[in-house]
């Protein structure tokens, strides 16, 4: 909601503020001397007595002394946070670098930092410095730790300043936090050959004379360090500065990672849940195909991808295009989805080279579905969550539906693999290497040899 901006308050009102919050800071020990001076003052009124004067006034002039110089001190300190790394698996640890600077032209009194962090990560970190020289620094950390993916703010960084004589403490919040970011853990892959692969796009050879292929005919401006030797005269002389010829830029192949987030298909909840099993995985496969040279994106059962449409995949160093998909995956949630027609209309638009989906509980018509997908791409590996086992209601007719499932699954051309509570995912990788199945048939034959991309690189 727009508005009319609310007028600053002037140096005025700002002195005075601050003054009532120096003078509300007054420790016991500080407000005990005011009131024994001002009862001294008024005594040696009363009595006549001028040495009694002095020592109230001295005795009252001490705490205000100290609230001055205090308040003074308080805008002369300033504070730093570093997070190392700011990107960390899920139950690994991060350490966070705190730094306080004297900027002043006197030394702080007794400090103490406190920063807020949320409990997920640990208890709100506590430290006591000493006295900070002029121009000096001081650097604390401590370590944080989280078991659940997410987003985590850490700030602001809260400093309680106190004077030699206790007199005083003052508290200054500090406006500037950071954000932690607990990304799912990514298991190693092993280096495998997924067979058919090669059947989303023709023969994956052609793919490969992109690395050598021909220079593109536009030309580009040319920029310091170039090779003279590309320089393009023709468009040299055409746009009167100098052209040089672009490189063509290597086409990959292409991997859909399908992410079935459905809160009806997953049970459960924790770091050991069915549902974070298949985000981890799902993170796993991405960055193991980017690390082989793929170029990945990343689908939901919502129909959002990432990247998008404008950014392919394809584009850009792949360690940034690893990067936002942790991002992506670490602040994932379960959706209201009760179906996965949005993710199917958005393959239905494409070839894919290979399709590796992550499936919760599936009934008769997602099965249906999930089988007209694997129309429209190369090789299909799906890992479908058994959600009895996982619940461990694991009962006779719901065991028998499920294995109808994976038939049906492998009667149109997935190579589908069972998941069940602890399951490994490598081992689950190699086994995807050695099943191969044909549309129209349920039988699993070995492939060993093949002439598709590799999924995994060479042996």
């Amino acid at each position: 909601m727009s508005g009319a901006p609310a007028p600053a308050p002037d140096a005025g009102e700002e002195d005075r503020g601050g003054l009532r919050a120096a003078l509300a800071g007054l420790t016991t020990r500080g407000r005990s001397f005011l009131a024994a001076g001002v009862a001294a003052a008024v005594c040696a009124y009363v009595l006549g007595q001028s040495d009694l004067l002095r020592v109230g006034l001295l005795l009252a002039a001490l705490p205000l002394v100290c609230v001055a110089v205090l308040l003074r001190t308080r805008y002369r300190v300033a504070g730093s946070r570093r997070l190392s790394p700011a990107r960390v698996p899920a139950a690994s640890d991060s350490r966070v670098h705190l730094r306080v600077d004297n900027v002043s032209r006197l030394p702080t009194g007794l400090l103490m930092l406190q920063d807020r962090v949320p409990y997920v990560l640990g208890p709100r970190p506590r430290f006591v410095l000493d006295r900070v020289e002029p121009g000096g620094r001081r650097e604390v950390s401590y370590r944080v730790r989280s078991d659940l993916r997410g987003r985590y703010p850490l700030g602001p960084l809260q400093l309680r300043l106190t004077d030699p004589f206790g007199m005083c403490e003052l508290t200054r919040a500090f406006s500037s936090y950071d954000t932690l970011t607990v990304v799912p853990r990514v298991e190693p892959l092993p280096a495998i050959r997924l067979s058919g692969e090669a059947s989303g796009y023709g023969d994956g050879r052609q793919r490969s004379l992109a690395l050598a292929g021909d220079d593109d005919v536009i030309p580009r401006g040319y920029r310091h360090g170039d090779d003279l030797r590309r320089v393009h005269w023709r468009s040299t002389a055409r746009y009167g500065e100098l052209m040089v010829r672009r490189e063509e830029q290597p086409q990959r192949t292409g991997c859909t990672v399908l992410l079935d987030t459905r809160r009806i298909a997953h049970q459960g909840a924790g770091p050991d849940s069915a549902f974070e099993w298949a985000v981890s995985g799902a993170a796993s496969v991405a960055v193991h195909l980017l690390e082989r040279g793929f170029s990945v994106r990343l689908l939901t059962d919502t129909g959002s991808s990432v990247p998008g449409p404008d950014g392919g995949g394809s584009g850009g160093d792949s360690s940034d295009v690893a990067g936002l998909l942790l991002d992506t995956l670490a602040v994932v949630e379960h959706s209201a989805s009760s179906d996965l027609s949005r993710a199917y209309e958005v393959l239905r638009g494409g070839r894919e080279g290979l399709l590796v989906a992550f499936l919760g509980g599936l009934d008769e018509e997602q099965t249906a579905v999930v089988a007209r997908m694997r129309q429209r791409s190369g090789a299909a590996v799906a890992f479908v969550l058994n959600g009895a086992a996982w619940s461990r209601e694991a009962r006779g007719d719901g065991q028998e539906a499920f294995e109808e499932r994976l038939r049906l699954l492998r009667e149109a051309g997935w190579t589908a693999l069972p998941v069940g509570p602890g399951e490994s995912l490598p081992h689950l990788w190699r086994q995807a290497d050695g099943q191969h199945t044909s549309p129209g048939t349920g039988a699993s034959t070995s492939t060993g040899t093949g002439t598709g991309a590799q999924a995994g690189g060479a042996r």
